[in-house]
């Protein structure tokens, strides 16, 4: 019974503290319909402005051809209903309500590969009195990416984001980049301010481009926003770990002919090679995607160098066999 009153008289003293805040957000939101658009004419269009800011570019799944981003999605659009004047309310020119008390653009990630199509954490969103809304929550995203793999390690991916509204159409809502001005095209699309530099990709470019495309089913068209990240692979440790071993091991096989007949070994270091090179021949293909398309760079090297080891352990059997022979087993001419 203790805490219940002192829950109570807190919030009063809260409540009381900012008076002007609380009359502004009852008058605002008293008779707000949060599903019904923010128009005065049914056929008017809301202007959404969408934003992004990578946080972290968190993995690039070169198996799965997935690519994993922290994000924050920015909003912003004009609710009529958020207008108001400032000096009826002790001055007051932003107020923060809970995003679930308002309406909010359907944007979603249309190319995501795990289901979640949407934002999940709600965050507040800000209003201003001259009607701006500003909803900018944080998110992670699992998008679809063409993996090219003809040279990697030394490879370049070009992912793409692509947001739109799920229901409404362009005539209900008209998408555009938060720094768009002449033009569909903005060469810096996406905000980096905020990034956590990755220790495996380096960014290129983050273009940002709008779209408005037209489905069979319907005459209206439907904005969407493809947000493009150019990335390159950092080499240092596919150099070390792969590249030099693999070239060290093809160079081996030309000592199995330097090596003495009588040793007996010359056969089993060629074979010990060909074992080696198919180890990380396995080991590139669990790496890329299974793919028909394209053979890495790398892989087009070990399969040649086997081929070669694998010539090289039939020219040492022939060597080896005229090396022994001898009048009792074979005629000599």
């Amino acid at each position: 019974m203790i805490s219940v009153l002192i829950i109570l008289l807190l919030t009063a003293g809260i409540c009381n503290s900012n008076p002007d805040a609380k009359r502004l957000y009852d008058d605002l939101l008293s008779n707000y319909n949060r599903l019904i658009r923010p128009v005065s004419n049914n056929t008017d269009t809301v202007v959404v402005k969408l934003g992004l800011r990578l946080s972290q570019l968190i993995d690039l799944n070169l198996k799965d051809q997935i690519l994993t981003t922290n994000v924050w999605l920015e909003h912003e659009w004009q609710d009529h209903k958020f207008q108001w004047e400032p000096l009826e309310y002790g001055g007051v020119t932003e107020l923060y309500v809970p995003s679930e008390h308002i309406w909010l653009p359907d944007i979603v990630l249309y190319n995501n590969a795990d289901g979640e199509y949407g934002v999940t954490t709600m965050t507040k969103a800000i209003l201003h009195y001259t009607g701006k809304v500003l909803w900018t929550p944080p998110a992670i995203f699992k998008s679809s990416c063409e993996i090219d793999v003809r040279y990697f390690p030394f490879d370049q991916q070009t992912c793409f984001m692509k947001f739109g509204s799920w229901t409404y159409d362009g005539f209900q809502i008209d998408l555009k980049h938060i720094n768009q001005n002449v033009g569909d095209k903005v060469e810096v699309g996406i905000d980096l301010r905020e990034y956590y530099p990755s220790v495996e990709w380096d960014i290129l470019g983050v273009p940002a481009e709008r779209h408005t495309k037209y489905y069979p089913c319907c005459h209206e068209p439907y904005p969407d926003i493809f947000f493009n990240i150019t990335l390159r692979r950092k080499t240092l440790f596919y150099t070390v770990n792969l590249i030099v071993p693999c070239v060290s091991i093809s160079y081996l096989s030309v000592l199995a002919f330097y090596l003495p007949a009588d040793s007996g070994e010359k056969i089993a270091l060629c074979i010990n090679i060909l074992l080696s090179q198919t180890m990380f021949f396995l080991l590139i293909s669990e790496i890329i995607p299974s793919t028909s398309l394209a053979l890495p760079l790398l892989g087009k090297y070990l399969l040649f160098t086997m081929i070669l080891v694998g010539l090289s352990v039939v020219i040492t059997i022939i060597i080896l066999n005229v090396h022994y022979r001898k009048p009792s087993t074979h005629k000599m001419a």
